[in-house]
């Protein structure tokens, strides 16, 4: 294989800005910072190892601005390196590093590569865990909690999690009407399949439904799930429903008391995979047409039959069962959105291609018997084609590893149209691709962009929908919100008709009543930013300061007018953020005013943590990353 090179590396970072697989450091020695970074690309599940720039530092804001300062020393630096990462670890992590010239300077190179799930977690060894182990996220390096540890930890097992044995259950949570249900689907797809001989209990061992414990038999995660009763399901897993949530608009409402509609589903694996689909496709909009030479005409949903059912399956067989969150599709009035916890473990790039990853290979395989579910990875391949052939734009796919996220958006819309060639027609003098157009229409339907979607909806890599992505920023079309590994992008000025005169264009994926929240709130956490970057803690900053602080309660206040540069309570904090967040939302500008701590310092050491814990939640569930961000306390700690 061909060897990659720092100037690959520092030109992808510069094409793509910062990314969660590259890091640059300024790196004059080996310090603390460099270490949690390897230690970082190495635990991440998935992630599969990162690369380390050092002696590259981010020049300014502006996207891909990064230059070279050089390294003075660097066969020292590489010796300590090397000696470190042998050494400081609990487990020594064999990087690959190098020097090499870069822009007239010498930069090094730094290969981590993924460890071994069996060597996970990887974590400073003179430190008490969960703390000194860290992982990789969109906004770089965070410590582990005891979430993440035990994730980490179940790497070590070669047992699936669907696979092991569920402690509270017994025999008696096994539906036999379930059982039932499978051996008829059994027998539709192969009539004379061995296992539809076994009784039932030889069938629920050969399946992996139940498995031997101190020589009995006890129901497994995926016995439950798949055969289980429903006060069982409702017990031992109480998260395990699909929620429908059908919105009357394209944007998601913050009222649910008036503004959309919810269905709760609960049921065995297979028959919520058919009371899902069919409760999505009772619903979508109709189309209908008179097939030439007929008399009488039909009629079709939006969205393909089987492009819906394999949405589904793929939501409930992929998802991650350890997390009590449940499984969402939402009906906006463009659009179908699946979310799910359980980010791919499968490359965004590499989806549709063959083979499949299983995070759940026991019930795969039971959906795969009973015909609701393929196994060679074309699931996606299938619905892409089938969504072309209704002449729509093809699902685009958003995978989250650091909030264990998976999403899938299908749009309703027939992509250039008449109506959508005339729209484009306002901005031809731009003389944009074919492509770049397709990029305007999704971003008009959904409020939104990532690199994903634009590869998804255009069959390109990744450098080429970033470049592509920049060009239509740089033509004010797109705004890019934040810069960093997890960019996404807005609407711009040109594109929602705010310049030009042309105030009569209104964009259809914003409301003007979160367009003016948006701006409020941006505006507050620019103007805290920069009262909290000036020198000194100045006049400025103390005003601001005084009026965040007269808004609070006296006991608040008083704690806070008392707080100095360093605490000896470790929890005093995180006790500090749930009761302002119980308040009202505070982004995180705000708080770092409020508690004298900076920024990025508040939101690694405390905000992620509690964010982690479910102690505070984010103001914008789906858009972790937006700038208005705020954080409000839990229901719990309200």
């Amino acid at each position: 294989m061909k060897q990659v090179t720092a100037q690959a590396v520092l030109e992808q970072l510069r094409q793509i800005d910062e990314s969660d697989r590259i890091e640059a450091k300024r790196a004059s020695a080996i310090g603390e910072s460099l270490l949690e970074t390897v230690c970082a690309f190495a635990n991440e599940p998935g992630l599969g190892g990162g690369w380390l720039l050092l002696g590259v530092v981010k020049a300014s804001d502006t996207p891909g601005d990064y230059r070279v300062t050089g390294v003075a020393d660097p066969d020292k630096l590489l010796g300590d390196l090397h000696s470190q990462c042998a050494g400081v670890f609990n487990v020594p992590v064999r990087i690959q590093a190098r020097a090499e010239t870069v822009d007239e300077g010498t930069v090094i190179l730094v290969e981590v590569p993924e460890v071994d799930p069996a060597s996970r977690p990887i974590y400073f060894a003179n430190k008490p865990l969960p703390r000194s182990a860290w992982r990789r996220g969109p906004s770089g390096d965070y410590r582990c909690n005891q979430d993440d540890l035990a994730e980490l930890y179940q790497g070590r097992s070669s047992q699936s999690f669907d696979a092991t044995i569920v402690s509270d259950a017994s025999l008696d949570d096994i539906d036999p009407d379930a059982i039932e249900y499978y051996r008829d689907a059994r027998r539709a797809v192969n009539p004379t399949a061995e296992e539809l001989s076994f009784s039932d209990d030889e069938l629920l061992e050969a399946l992996g439904a139940v498995a031997r414990k101190s020589g009995q038999s006890r129901p497994t995660v995926a016995g439950v799930l798949l055969f289980g009763r429903r006060g069982a399901l409702r017990r031992l897993f109480p998260a395990n429903r699909v929620d429908y949530v059908r919105i009357p608009g394209k944007e998601w409402i913050e009222d649910p008391h008036n503004r959309f509609t919810t269905l709760d589903l609960r049921d065995t694996l297979p028959r919520l995979i058919q009371r899902s689909t069919a409760a999505v496709l009772d619903d979508l909009p109709r189309a209908f047409r008179l097939p030439e030479g007929e008399i009488r005409r039909g009629e079709k949903t939006v969205l393909p039959t089987k492009v819906v059912r394999e949405a589904v399956v793929n939501a409930v067989m992929h998802r991650n069962y350890q997390r009590q969150q449940p499984i969402q599709l939402l009906r906006y009035s463009n659009r179908l959105e699946v979310q799910n916890p359980g980010y791919s473990l499968k490359a965004l790039e590499n989806l549709g291609e063959p083979g499949s990853q299983w995070r759940n290979p026991v019930i795969a395989s039971v959906l795969h018997e009973m015909g609701l579910a393929e196994t060679k990875g074309s699931g996606i391949r299938v619905m892409r084609r089938l969504m072309e052939e209704a002449g729509l734009s093809p699902p685009s796919f958003d995978s989250d590893r650091h909030n264990d996220q998976f999403s899938a958006t299908y749009l309703f819309h027939h992509f250039l149209g008449e109506a959508d060639i005339e729209w484009l027609g306002r901005f031809r003098h731009l003389g944009l691709g074919e492509d770049e157009q397709r990029a305007l229409i999704f971003i008009r339907e959904t409020g939104r962009i990532t690199n994903s979607d634009y590869r998804d909806l255009n069959r390109v890599d990744t450098l080429a929908a970033s470049q592509r992505l920049i060009h239509l920023r740089d033509l004010m079309l797109i705004d890019q919100v934040p810069r960093g590994a997890a960019t996404y992008y807005v609407p711009g000025k040109e594109l929602s008709g705010l310049s030009n005169g042309e105030e009569g264009i209104l964009f259809s994926g914003l409301s003007q009543e979160s367009e003016a929240l948006s701006q409020e709130s941006e505006a507050l956490s620019q103007e805290s930013e920069a009262l909290s970057q000036e020198s000194g803690g100045g006049a400025s900053e103390q005003t601001y300061r005084e009026q965040l602080l007269a808004e609070l309660p006296d006991e608040l206040r008083s704690e806070l007018e008392r707080i100095g540069q360093r605490s000896r309570d470790p929890q005093q904090i995180p006790r500090l953020i749930q009761a302002l967040c119980a308040l009202r939302p505070y982004g995180a500008s705000e708080l770092a005013v409020l508690l004298k701590r900076r920024r990025d310092y508040l939101h690694r050491q405390h905000i992620a943590p509690l964010l982690a814990e479910n102690l505070v939640r984010y103001r914008f569930p789906g858009e972790p990353n937006r700038p208005d961000q705020a954080y409000m306390a839990t229901k719990e700690q309200e």
